[in-house]
């Protein structure tokens, strides 16, 4: 074999047709209003009840709901281009899959290796997150663990901290959960995430009647640039919706309900996100919210405490939807990229009864709870963003591709972006420049990341890639 046929096998890309979207081993049991609920689960959690006030205090002050107004409309430019992607490969993967169809298969790896990454330190940061709020409610009933099981080691304030046990103990129980199978978690997460809305809308409507417009001036503390700088932040609070287009094959009909999912949940959660920072940032000055509980703090200074009380296991609640989605999320990729032979075939092999890949789902439960058990919230939640934006841009200017390209036309398709091209090129060149504002070690921590993946690939996915040997055995038929 030539270097030039063997440099060629690195981007050979995954075939579809229209027999692949109709039995695929998963069960059918999600509806539109599943996704929304899943989208909107995933992408209200931690980040609505934590981020508001780093961003206000830091970047954007007053001005913050601008930050995730910039954010909101960069995901919804990608939002448009997962759209007609899912519309037109409803197959489990998300962008994973749809850049294995249109780039080939070193791109895809390198995408997926990055989403996983995302999954696993999304749920790992969100589980620590959920552990300190957990904490804060049993120290209101005087219960407290024992000092070394806390908190990670080297997290700050907590010297004496060795181990996070309550962030480990909640990811176990929900990989044990979404073992359970889909339709089950579908259902316990749409039951929280309304529980979780009601809770963000009684804070709204009680700390409204507190907002003092003095704490709006100066508007912009920071400027134009401080604004942008949010929104790269605020952008771990938007991530949630790639997390719905990996659930294409358990959708019932998924070239109707995916496009609505995605839209439908990232609308909904913008606008609780803005109308939050909003009254958050007329109560308490902006100054002052550098904290890590921003919401229970506005309370308190109004001395409503008791509405403190119930947004604390709001948060708990809604950051167990955001480790109910992400984690499931991670799953199905993983299942995917083991299904197309680059990772071991065990990690696809789905529980007949349930139909949900077991092994797969224990082991990514399992590692994302160590990583929240041992390493200090600081440390990894940095890493969630850049994935989540490098594969925003991959599929926005995969669109481009999906489009030109001959072998596609013939693929049934409920949904186009609107405004082709201009919005897939706008926003892949908004999730760029977003990369471009991350901080260096997030970038480094990256790149030792990707390494990592690229040694796996040749050592195992490259030769065992099922992409690749369909491929040598229609050159063989061929001649």
């Amino acid at each position: 074999m030539s270097r030039t046929s063997k440099f060629a096998d690195l981007f050979v890309r995954k075939e579809v047709n229209t027999d692949m979207f109709k039995k695929t081993g998963l069960e059918k049991s999600l509806n539109a209003f599943s996704l929304t609920t899943m989208g909107v689960g995933a992408i209200v959690g931690a980040g609505i009840f934590i981020t508001p006030g780093i961003i206000a205090a830091s970047y954007s002050g007053p001005g913050v709901w601008l930050s995730y107004l910039v954010a909101a409309i960069v995901c919804s430019l990608a939002a448009l281009c997962y759209s007609e992607f899912s519309s037109t490969i409803p197959l489990a993967g998300s962008a994973y899959t749809y850049i294995y169809t249109v780039f080939g298969e070193l791109i895809a790896w390198v995408l997926g290796w990055a989403l996983i990454s995302e999954y696993l330190f999304a749920v790992s940061s969100v589980a620590v997150s959920w552990s300190a709020y957990f904490q804060n409610i049993l120290a209101g009933f005087n219960v407290h663990l024992p000092e070394i099981f806390r908190a990670a080691y080297g997290t700050s304030g907590s010297p004496h901290a060795l181990f996070d046990l309550p962030a480990f103990v909640i990811t176990m129980i929900i990989a044990y959960l979404l073992v359970q199978g889909v339709r089950e978690s579908a259902r316990v997460n749409a039951v929280m995430v309304i529980l979780k809305i009601s809770v963000i809308l009684l804070f709204i409507v009680v700390a409204a009647f507190y907002v003092r417009p003095a704490n709006y001036n100066p508007i912009l503390p920071f400027g134009v640039k401080g604004v942008i700088r949010g929104a790269a932040v605020a952008f771990y609070a938007y991530i949630g919706f790639d997390a719905v287009s990996t659930a294409s094959e358990e959708v019932k009909n998924p070239k109707r309900d995916m496009p609505i999912g995605i839209v439908s949940s990232l609308i909904v959660a913008s606008v609780l996100y803005i109308a939050l920072s909003v009254v958050l940032v007329g109560v308490v000055h902006y100054t002052k919210l550098n904290v890590a509980d921003p919401v229970a703090l506005a309370l308190h200074l109004i001395h409503q405490n008791w509405v403190a009380g119930i947004v604390s296991l709001g948060a708990v609640v809604g950051m167990t939807t955001v480790l109910i989605v992400m984690s499931y999320g991670g799953t199905r990729l993983i299942f995917a990229i083991s299904r197309d032979g680059l990772l071991p075939k065990a990690l696809h092999k789905l529980n007949p009864k349930t139909h949900v890949p077991v092994i797969n789902t224990w082991i990514f439960g399992l590692i994302a709870s160590i990583f929240a058990g041992v390493i200090p919230l600081s440390k990894i939640a940095e890493l969630v963003n850049i994935g989540t934006l490098f594969a925003f841009a991959m599929v926005s200017l995969g669109v481009v591709f999906l489009r030109s390209d001959r072998k596609f036309r013939n693929l049934p398709k409920s949904f186009e972006v609107p405004l082709y091209p201009f919005i897939p090129i706008l926003s892949f060149a908004a999730c760029v420049y977003l990369m471009l504002q991350l901080a260096p070690f997030t970038w480094k921590m990256f790149g030792i990341w990707l390494v990592i993946g690229l040694v796996i690939y040749f050592s195992y996915g490259f030769s065992h890639s099922i992409a690749r040997r369909d491929e040598e055995k229609s050159v063989e038929k061929h001649g």
